[in-house]
């Protein structure tokens, strides 16, 4: 499942470049508010993290383009079992591939499926914390929605959206659980002229 999700990624990152007027680099950075939302009743509050990563901007005309990515982002969340505070901490490297939508005044509307790969998940109580990476799948298809701006002529914009996960992401089958997220990020394109 995984190389053919790979291999569809690189084709279309392969088919934009052939058909793209022109092709920016980037980085980006900010701040995660991410939960879980879950069928087990356990009330699971947000955590607060971080992204950071580099960005492909491909101008496929005027009005479209499309935008891979690669993120380091700090998920996971708050919650409470018989009166003991718990952190659940995931981290995972995502993948979003972003579709835009270019208006002449530098905003742009963005969708797009994202895959997030676990690079680690910890369970913290009180001082102590524990591996718990087993306990959760290795994957997550999520769907992205957003705003975004840029000012042309500095090549350094905003970015806000939404993570929608599709996955769940339990290893058990017993509850069903999902990644739910708001990200907002500064980014800068290199050369970027529109």
């Amino acid at each position: 499942m995984k190389q053919i999700l790979l291999t569809a990624i690189v084709f279309l990152f392969l088919g934009s470049v052939a058909q793209a007027q022109h092709i920016n680099v980037g980085i980006k950075g900010g701040l995660n508010v991410y939960t879980i939302a879950s069928d087990d009743h356990v009330a699971y509050n947000s955590r607060v993290g971080f992204n950071f990563g580099l960005l492909g901007h491909i101008h496929i005309d005027s009005r479209f383009a499309f935008q891979p990515e690669i993120q380091f982002s700090l998920q996971g969340t708050e919650y409470k079992i018989g009166g003991v505070n718990r952190d659940l901490n995931l981290n995972y490297v995502n993948v979003p591939l972003i579709f835009q939508f270019m208006f002449d005044n530098g905003f742009r509307l963005q969708a797009g499926p994202q895959v997030g790969f676990l690079a680690s998940a910890k369970q913290v109580v009180g001082n102590n914390d524990s591996d718990v990476k087993s306990d959760y799948k290795g994957a997550d298809l999520g769907w992205i929605f957003g705003l975004s701006y840029v000012k042309p002529s500095t090549g350094f914009g905003i970015d806000i959206r939404y993570n929608h996960g599709l996955t769940n992401i339990n290893t058990s089958d017993a509850t069903n659980s999902y990644n739910r997220g708001m990200q907002l990020s500064l980014f800068y394109l290199f050369q970027h002229s529109s």
